[in-house]
């Protein structure tokens, strides 16, 4: 079995760069304009009634954009770190044209959820990162496939996190824009691509874990190989088994008899 932790190991770590690539496209999209980062969005609204509002938009970690004529992400405003999804603060002044249901409170549900997201994206790409580079010890190593799937199930734990907090307020606010007439889309793209790199994730944590289960070597190789060593590295002895046996023939053998050789 030992033969096989380099291959599952091996295995792992595509999975695992293959979930980090997914993450990468998710979180840079908004920040960096080009293709086929400008195809990934959350969420694209109508937001043609409202006051100063671009007539499609767009939400992603890091600004809204609105959508040129081949489909694409353009006009993309300032980029600003964890950039909260709230249409009443999004669009300042905006009383009329959104449904009721995202007026109230400015640091409502839907502020923490984007907010949540945008941090626990980053947090489970950083163990993502480093799961990849400890996950080169799994291939040869249980401690090695221990540790990395440690790492692995940090970075799918907040992954998931994302993942939930994102969709969560996504669907939502799509809901609530479609209520209102104004057409609403889901980001198919950055959906996808973020369920796919947790379930890369679930599966290198399960691999992982598989190679620190798996045994270096079974008890028959290992006798073979210490040569009928004890556990604590010394051979047993016959010769002093014999000398027993001796002294104790000796003993049981009947004094008359003894005489008689003699």
């Amino acid at each position: 079995m030992a033969g096989a932790r380099p291959g599952i190991a091996f295995v792992s770590l595509f999975l695992t760069a293959g979930a980090i690539l997914l993450l990468f496209f998710v979180i840079l999209a908004g920040a960096v304009n080009g293709n086929p980062l400008n195809q990934i969005y959350f969420l694209q609204a109508d937001t043609s009634g409202i006051q100063d509002a671009l007539p499609q938009s767009r939400w992603t970690l890091w600004n809204i954009c609105g959508v040129d004529d081949n489909g694409r992400s353009a006009n993309c405003g300032a980029v600003k770190p964890a950039f909260p999804f709230n249409p009443q603060t999004n669009f300042p002044g905006v009383t009329k044209g959104i449904d009721e249901g995202f007026l109230g409170s400015k640091h409502g549900k839907f502020f923490y959820l984007s907010r949540f997201t945008f941090a626990f994206y980053l947090i489970g790409l950083f163990f993502a990162v480093c799961s990849l580079f400890t996950g080169l010890a799994a291939m040869f190593s249980r401690i090695g496939g221990a540790i990395t799937g440690l790492f692995s199930l940090m970075a799918l734990t907040f992954a998931a996190a994302a993942a939930a907090c994102m969709t969560a307020w996504v669907v939502i606010a799509h809901n609530y824009f479609n209520r209102n007439n104004q057409t609403a889309t889901y980001g198919t793209k950055a959906l996808g691509l973020t369920w796919g790199a947790v379930a890369c994730l679930f599966l290198t944590t399960v691999l992982f874990f598989a190679t620190a289960a798996i045994s270096g070597q079974s008890n028959s190789t290992y006798t073979k190989r210490t040569g009928g060593k004890s556990f604590f590295g010394r051979k047993r002895s016959t010769k002093s088994t014999k000398s027993r046996g001796s002294f104790i023939d000796t003993e049981s053998t009947p004094r008359g008899v003894k005489d008689e050789y003699s």
